[in-house]
């Protein structure tokens, strides 16, 4: 979780967004769901990729600005004073629903479901962790290796630069292997943070 880390630092680049977020009259929600659907046009554009430049930096693009509209929504809810739990929910289940929609659109793209199956089963077991953690009382959980924001970040670098990277390694194209990053310590994360929980709970 090592983009989380610089949260402070995006809060302050934020500020000029948030303001003509403002300005203009979005809500939290609205660019919640702006943002999932920028997550579901990645998709679309990483399943019809191919070996085509133009659509994994369009893909890219499109990540990275869900990415970044993906904080914005708490901190225009924080600016408005609105932050609610129906807004987290809604917030959180269209992050999932993003999640799979990216994943499944690069497995797609490259022809590898199976990878893609083991990639969004560990993202999504990583964040069920993270709040099932939080159902039983405990906190929620955020340890781990890789954080939203840092999959996101490597989903966005990972895109633009493999069109320039010709060929397999060990069989598999760089996005294979992003998708093999994802799937590994997706569910390394989600047993390290049952056994934090389990230990709590002891």
């Amino acid at each position: 979780m090592t983009l989380d880390g610089l949260r402070p630092v995006a809060d302050e680049l934020l500020k000029p967004f948030v303001s003509l977020s403002v300005r203009v009259g979005l809500t939290p929600d609205r660019v919640s769901l702006l943002a999932f659907t920028l997550a579901a046009g990645a998709a679309g554009t990483y399943y019809l990729a191919g070996d085509d430049v133009i659509w994994y930096l369009v893909g890219a693009f499109l990540v990275l600005a869900n990415g970044w509209l993906d904080l914005l929504d708490g901190a225009l809810a924080r600016r408005l004073e609105t932050a609610s739990e129906g807004g987290d929910l809604l917030d959180h289940v269209l992050d999932r629903y993003a999640d799979i929609l990216i994943i499944a659109g690069l497995a797609a793209g490259i022809g590898r479901y199976a990878l893609g199956l083991a990639a969004v089963t560990g993202v999504l077991m990583t964040s069920y962790l993270g709040t099932q953690s939080q159902a039983v009382g405990l906190d929620r959980a955020y340890e781990g290796l890789l954080g939203r924001a840092d999959r996101l970040a490597l989903v966005g670098l990972v895109t633009a630069i493999a069109p320039a990277v010709s060929g397999s390694i060990v069989g598999l194209t760089l996005v294979g292997w992003l998708l093999v990053v994802f799937a590994v310590v997706g569910h390394v994360t989600a047993l390290q943070r049952f056994y934090g929980a389990l230990q709590a709970l002891s």
